[in-house]
């Protein structure tokens, strides 16, 4: 997302972000070269107007390189000059100020969305689990779900999960145990794991987490869209990440 407006990039950006985007910020031209040529996104958004290098010599200078030329851009820019921006090569053309349906849709074509987030859910209490894995799948996840640490390991061998919601106090094999398995194991050492629990933790308890999970959300403080934010933050809908077990 490139625009030199710091506004502007943060309404764009929250826009994006609800519809499942990963996002990366440039302030100007230079910076969105730099950017575009380490990161190569699936989509740009560019301002015309900006200082130094604006958003016209941007595209041109996309389009003539040839490692970045079949990124899509899309113009997001106060100038209604479309014939311009279609000339020098862009996929779409937005006039702000933009209505958030209609820029998400224009990124959407640019950018399908993949297949969906796969879940697990490990968790006894089986009210708990069915309120988290019915929020999830309102949003397009799979969902696989596991009453203690033990079965949660079962399921983890049939398939890798994109991340974990992970209860600490079950029967059998609780969640300290089951996060020192799934760290142990190289295969699942990368998937993300956002603890939900009602567990009130000592300085032990926090030192045994630290550094294994990505986010701890309390059940006294329970909120479905904290968990789906850290979901959305960990996973991106358009950002999954690529596992060697993964089929």
């Amino acid at each position: 997302m490139v625009d030199d407006d710091p506004n502007a990039r943060e309404l764009l950006r929250r826009h994006l972000q609800r519809g499942g985007y990963a996002v990366r910020l440039a302030a100007n031209g230079e910076e969105a070269m730099q950017l575009a040529r380490t990161l190569h996104p699936d989509v740009v958004t560019l301002d015309a107007l900006m200082p130094q290098m604006d958003g016209w010599a941007v595209l041109s200078a996309m389009k003539e390189d040839a490692v970045l030329a079949e990124i899509p851009v899309i113009m997001v820019t106060i100038v209604d000059n479309q014939g311009i921006g279609f000339s020098l090569g862009a996929a779409d053309y937005l006039v702000k100020p933009i209505d958030r349906d209609r820029l998400v849709s224009a990124v959407e074509k640019c950018c399908p969305r993949g297949a969906p987030r796969h879940v697990l859910i490990v968790e006894d209490d089986a009210s708990a689990s069915e309120l988290m894995g019915r929020a999830l799948r309102q949003i397009d996840c799979m969902v696989t779900q596991a009453e203690n640490g033990r079965i949660g390991l079962e399921r983890l061998n049939e398939a890798s999960p994109d991340a974990i919601l992970l209860d600490l106090m079950m029967p059998e094999m609780d969640g300290f145990e089951f996060i020192a398995r799934v760290r142990a194991e190289s295969r699942w050492r990368s998937i993300p794991v956002i603890v939900v629990t009602a567990k009130t933790l000592t300085v032990e308890d926090r030192s045994r987490l630290n550094g294994q999970v990505q986010h701890l959300v309390h059940k006294g403080e329970y909120s479905g869209k904290a968990v789906l934010a850290a979901l959305d933050e960990l996973v991106p809908l358009h950002a999954r990440r690529a596992r060697a077990d993964r089929p």
